[in-house]
């Protein structure tokens, strides 16, 4: 089902953005719902809102299509794309894996160092969940699950790992849905900072591995 989209002055983007800056705006608007899973992506209505031409529009579509976020139907044009409840809990099943591995791997490779800057964007999500700026905060949340991917120094594993965060976006979001629902992915978090802190692998992964398992739970009613 398609939705009318409306102008608004904040939407706009000067003509002399990048096409990075215009691929985070739509994917900023598919993540928090603005534009709906079904929602057809008309040029002429998003290129208008957004004070772009239809070329760098197009462009930015295509490679929403290629993170899994946007599907491109023949002869119907691209459309927000929507998940199954099957293909929600089979991602997020996998990626569980990954990233149980990851935190193992992590302990034993991450400097000091990384692992002090995974820390604080930590803390700066922590600040971000107090004042309430949910966009932030999973921006944030979304960069400590890549830096411990990262911080495995396993290329492939990484990839793999990034590939399904991507198409989970949307659906991860959602998550956060509701104060306890909020504050219980805080206090997730927390304990798996403090893991690896004190480099202890299988803690991590048992953390991480209850945290998104806990994920389905929160997101299952919205699939």
């Amino acid at each position: 089902m398609s939705e009318t989209l409306t102008a608004n002055a904040g939407d706009r983007i000067s003509r002399l953005s990048l096409h990075e800056m215009i691929v985070g705006r739509l994917r900023d608007m598919i993540i928090e719902g603005e534009l709906a899973p079904g929602t057809r992506l008309h040029e002429v209505q998003l290129g208008e809102r957004l004070g772009i031409s239809r070329t760098p529009l197009r462009e930015a579509i295509k490679y929403l299509a290629s993170e899994g976020l946007v599907e491109l139907i023949p002869s119907r044009g691209a459309t927000v794309k929507r998940f199954e409840p099957k293909d929600v809990r089979d991602m997020l099943r996998v990626i569980r894996q990954l990233e149980m591995l990851a935190g193992e791997l992590a302990c034993e490779a991450a400097s000091d160092e990384a692992i002090a800057n995974v820390r604080s964007l930590h803390d700066e999500m922590v600040r971000c969940f107090e004042r309430r700026d949910r966009l932030s905060y999973y921006k944030l949340n979304q960069a400590i699950h890549t830096a411990i991917a990262e911080l495995s120094d396993n290329a492939t594993l990484a990839a793999m790992q990034a590939r399904l965060q991507m198409r989970l976006k949307r659906i991860r979001f959602i998550g956060h849905e509701g104060e306890e629902n909020w504050a219980a992915a805080v206090a997730e978090h927390e304990a798996m900072i403090a893991a690896l802190e004190a480099r202890d692998g299988q803690r991590l992964a048992a953390v991480l591995g209850q945290h998104l398992a806990n994920a389905w739970d929160r997101v299952e009613r919205f699939v």
